[in-house]
């Protein structure tokens, strides 16, 4: 019998403050250093996404989040060439928060920062770009085949 597919889980945060959102800085990890992205992470098993993702802000940006103010914003299917290498991402929107956004993992963050949402670095990742574009005007969901990225 052939082994089940399996998909990856992540999810990926979006703070917001007015129009800025908070991107972090990919470095030493791998996959799109030098790149814009979100504070997200893995889910693991047995727990929820909204547990995730307020375990990796923590872990990540050393922020609080009180379960009731995560708002879901997208899901994103990313297939690509090698079915393992799939994902599926949920993405939420955090407009409340206890701290302040610090860089908990510098060894794999250059940085955490501010940008206007309208204007984000030419260096974020393209499937971030779309989402955080795709949700501000209605829409919650998108299927990529063959996202790289």
């Amino acid at each position: 019998m052939a082994e089940k597919f399996k998909i990856k889980f992540a999810v990926y945060l979006i703070p917001r403050k007015d129009n800025q959102v908070l991107l972090s800085l990919r470095e030493n990890t791998g996959y799109m250093d030098g790149m814009y992205s979100l504070v997200a992470g893995h889910v693991d098993g047995g727990e929820a996404a909204e547990e995730a993702m307020i375990r990796e802000a923590a872990e990540e940006a050393a922020v609080m989040i009180n379960p009731k103010d995560l708002v879901y914003a997208y899901t994103m299917h990313r297939l690509k060439s090698r079915p393992e290498d799939e994902y599926i991402d949920l993405f939420f929107e955090v407009k409340s928060w206890e701290g302040e956004f610090t860089n908990n993992e510098p060894e794999k963050c250059g940085g955490l920062d501010w940008f206007d949402i309208d204007k984000l670095p030419e260096n974020t990742l393209p499937y971030v770009v779309e989402v955080l574009s795709s949700y501000q005007h209605g829409k919650h969901y998108s299927s990529k085949k063959g996202a790289e990225s």
